[in-house]
């Protein structure tokens, strides 16, 4: 029988999808991770950050678990931490979509959300607050998703050797939208070990700090769980070969293009990854590209997939 003890246990194996409407030449394919149980990539992380502290004694029974989060690395800790008993605060930037917060609160864990407009050392930032309630709460353990090395180690012991199977090998290139830093290490590192040759593309909302040139161009963006303004210890810019830089408005249509086109109902990082994947299609046609989606559209029905508030914004 194929059953699994407990809903962490679904967790990987996401399906590879051809994105031949969008992209008829064929070579463009999309790997589906918003189909994990939470509904983003970060289920790997969230899991692999939890054991890690477990092993180490830094989070014990009944602890609670405290961390900024743009969404869906909070709903993995939530849904993990749901089922070994802890608590978890999650830390939010007020840019976030309400959908998040509630899919949180459906988990048991307690939302604080904080002002995005302000530097990532202000009182007020998400990251700071985090850091007080942590320092502030007894027994509490902050997995800090910026710099746990469990984070890319969940997608090169994961992620990658999935894309390297589900392939034969014959991926060329490998599309991924940059945040921590985590899905471009772990993956990037493990193929190319495998294969040099391989391409790395990474893609950032403009106004984040990886394809910002100038501390002026570091701005606030309304794609949400992608890009930064500090450079994650996560982050290793050795891996990535080639940057793509994707407007809000770039990445919204073609997050609502993948709904209408191909069936596939992702969030705003996952078309914006999109966006600067068909690029690197077009330009490279004899190569087969990968794409990692990360999360759902579930989370933006309020926004991406709201008229008003796509008219609102002036996106549409």
């Amino acid at each position: 029988m194929q059953i699994h003890e407990d809903i962490v246990a679904a967790i990987g194996n996401t399906p590879l999808v051809r994105l031949s409407r969008l992209h008829p030449p064929g070579n463009l394919v999309a790997k589906l991770e918003y189909l994990n149980p939470g509904g983003s990539t970060k289920d790997r992380i969230a899991l692999g950050m939890i054991e890690r502290a477990e092993r180490n004694g830094w989070l014990q029974p009944g602890g609670t678990i405290i961390e900024p989060t743009s969404g869906n690395t909070g709903v993995g800790l939530a849904m993990a931490a749901a089922l070994r008993g802890y608590k978890l605060i999650a830390v939010m930037a007020d840019k976030q979509s309400e959908e998040k917060r509630a899919l949180l609160r459906a988990y048991g864990a307690e939302v604080v959300v904080c002002p995005t407009d302000v530097e990532p050392e202000d009182p007020r930032s998400y990251y700071s607050v985090a850091d007080r309630l942590t320092r502030e709460t007894p027994g509490a353990y902050r997995p800090d998703q910026y710099s746990n090395p469990a984070n890319p180690r969940a997608h090169y012991e994961q992620t990658g050797p999935e894309l390297w199977e589900q392939t034969n090998g014959e991926i060329d290139v490998v599309v991924i939208g940059l945040g921590t830093g985590g899905s471009v290490g772990g993956i990037g590192r493990y193929l190319k070990e495998r294969k040099p040759e391989l391409w790395v593309v990474g893609v950032d909302p403009e106004g984040s700090i990886y394809t910002a040139e100038t501390e002026a161009d570091i701005t606030t963006y309304l794609t949400e769980g992608v890009g930064e303004d500090f450079w994650p210890e996560t982050y290793d810019p050795d891996i990535v070969d080639q940057y793509e830089m994707v407007t809000d408005a770039e990445a919204f249509a073609t997050t609502r293009r993948l709904s209408e086109v191909e069936g596939v109902f992702a969030g705003g990082s996952s078309g914006m990854a999109v966006v600067g994947a068909l690029r690197v299609a077009t330009d490279r046609p004899d190569d087969l590209v990968v794409v990692v989606l990360p999360d759902s559209g579930r989370n933006y029905i309020s926004k991406i997939f709201n008229d008003d508030w796509m008219h609102d914004n002036g996106f549409i």
